[in-house]
């Protein structure tokens, strides 16, 4: 570990002690395990963890238009892998030199945002920097749409805030899609939480039609539900795939039950704010067996039940 990092954890400690040293440790998924030293000599601040990442993997369904790589077949189970280790293992597998070596695009490992996401958290948790992930949607990738995403959330210390990183970003990414904002510091009203999304679209002001994934036709207030209890788990340090389904999530395009909306209304006031709310996240998490992450999910792409750690 960097040993010039913790004191801006201990700043921020003074603060919120028990949540900012939570989200400063490996989870199970973003953990690098055998692989833990290789992020010694990465970068510990947002930029240049950023820089890391986008030289470290590749969007799968930007590869082809953006970087000029069409991926094989073979690859696409790469998109799947849940935990760091085996990323890990699979990304040394194409490129065996130090992680701080840029990879030509076919040497990256494929990946969506949710990889994006894990390897930013876990790089900066190595260097004692709190960071979590936030599951929502991004108004940026089209226009009057807001599309499902997911981005690393880290607490800047020198503001005594959190801040959104999307380190899927690169410069192709700002370019092509006119992106004008910092990437380190996302504002708000660009990247909603699931929690924004859902209460915004319950008070009537934004249309939940509008929320989801466009080129699969996958919209409405039950995707939403879906992203607050992948959201509600990401907190609890179990940072799932995007379309891993389990417990209270409902199925495309199902109508909510009364007792539904009560639930999902409960769980974005919890989400709204994680810090306020960390005790009874972790409680609710942890009791309720509707919304607790099993040791198995269904994948709804490859439409089939898997075990968290062995994909």
């Amino acid at each position: 570990m960097n040993a010039t990092i913790p004191s801006a954890l201990l700043r921020a400690q003074r603060t919120q002690p028990c949540r900012l040293e939570h989200y400063a440790k490996q989870s199970p998924f973003s953990a690098p395990g055998r692989h833990s030293a290789r992020f010694d000599v990465l970068p510990s601040d947002p930029a240049g963890v950023a820089r890391t990442v986008q030289t470290l993997l590749i969007y799968e369904h930007a590869a082809k238009p953006f970087h000029g790589y069409k991926i094989p077949e073979a690859r696409r189970a790469e998109s799947h892998i849940r935990p760091m280790e085996k990323i890990l293992d699979a990304m040394l597998a194409l490129d065996d030199r130090p992680l701080s070596v840029a990879r030509a695009p076919e040497k990256r490992l494929v990946g969506i945002c949710r990889h994006y996401m894990l390897l930013s958290i876990a790089i900066l948790r190595h260097h004692g920097v709190p960071a979590r992930g936030r599951g929502g949607f991004g108004t940026y990738f089209n226009p009057g749409k807001f599309e499902d995403h997911w981005v690393c959330e880290y607490w800047k210390a020198d503001d005594g805030r959190w801040a959104l990183l999307d380190s899927q970003l690169d410069e192709v990414f700002i370019r092509n899609l006119g992106i004008g904002f910092d990437i380190h510091d996302v504002p708000r009203d660009q990247f909603l939480t699931a929690s924004d999304a859902w209460r915004r679209c319950r008070s009537g002001e934004l249309d939940p039609n509008l929320f989801g994934i466009e080129f699969a036709q996958l919209r409405g207030l039950w995707f939403i539900a879906g992203n607050l209890i992948r959201d509600l788990a990401t907190l609890n340090s179990r940072e799932v795939l995007p379309w891993d389904v389990w417990g209270a999530q409902p199925g495309p395009n199902a109508m909510l039950s009364d007792a539904e909306l009560d639930l999902f209304d409960e769980i974005a006031l919890l989400t709204a704010d994680p810090d306020a709310n960390f005790d009874a996240i972790n409680r609710r998490f942890a009791e309720d067996a509707k919304l607790g992450l099993p040791e198995s999910v269904f994948n709804a792409l490859r439409q089939r039940q898997e075990k968290m750690f062995d994909g």
